[in-house]
């Protein structure tokens, strides 16, 4: 058998890694944590909000974060017909 030739990188291996650090600082950042009720992606919430100052981490996409709002407002609405 014959010894395979050694082949030389085309591409030195410096370029190739400021390559690969150029692209990992174009990629977004993934989300930290998929909704809690949909799976789907979430953003976390930018500005006050009760759940951050209650201490608690909310991990709802958009969808259902409106969806809750809703349903606290059809809920008060309810509360203050039986009163």
């Amino acid at each position: 058998m014959k010894k395979k030739p050694i082949n030389e990188p085309i591409i030195s291996p410096q370029i190739l890694a400021m390559a690969k650090k150029s692209l990992e600082a174009e990629r977004p950042a993934p989300p930290a944590k998929p909704c809690a009720v949909c799976g789907a992606s979430c953003t976390p919430l930018t500005g006050p909000s009760t759940a951050a100052a209650s201490g608690e981490e909310e991990n709802l996409c958009w969808v259902c974060r409106r969806l809750k709002i809703s349903a606290w407002r059809d809920s008060d609405h309810q509360m203050s017909a039986q009163e």
